[in-house]
């Protein structure tokens, strides 16, 4: 609630999420923005990573400082290796999210990680959950 309780009406909250894009997940994510937006009145984004990273990535970190930033991460479903590498997929979106957290981080931006263990589809609805009670819904 801490998190949330700090947008004003001139800010917006972008949840960055390194998940898989599932119908399930965009529920989740739907229902999330719903419950900020309409106890908060405060524009609400969502993106999938790394795949933002260079369009609205960029936005966040050079944009006005009115962003709060909610990022969302979990294990891969299946993690492979990338040829000629010593580390997997799934350590190099680990290492994207984490630079991502960080360089907003850095400019003193409000920026909350919430890692998903197990069943992804479970925890972004707890999620979900959290933020309409925080929303007071």
């Amino acid at each position: 609630r801490r998190f949330f309780d700090g947008l004003k009406p001139t800010d917006y909250l972008a949840i960055m999420a390194y998940v898989e894009r599932t119908p399930e997940a965009q529920a989740a994510l739907d229902e999330i923005r719903r419950a900020v937006r309409a106890h908060y009145g405060v524009a609400t984004t969502s993106g999938y990573g790394p795949r933002f990273l260079h369009s609205t990535g960029q936005f966040h970190k050079g944009g006005p400082p009115s962003g709060h930033f909610l990022q969302i991460t979990a294990e891969p479903a299946l993690d492979l290796p990338i040829p000629g590498e010593v580390y997997t997929f799934g350590t190099l979106i680990r290492a994207q999210a984490l630079g991502d957290l960080e360089a907003l981080a850095r400019r003193n931006y409000p920026v909350l990680r919430l890692h998903v263990t197990g069943d992804v589809g479970r925890g972004l609805q707890t999620i979900a959950q959290a933020a309409r009670q925080a929303a007071g819904e």
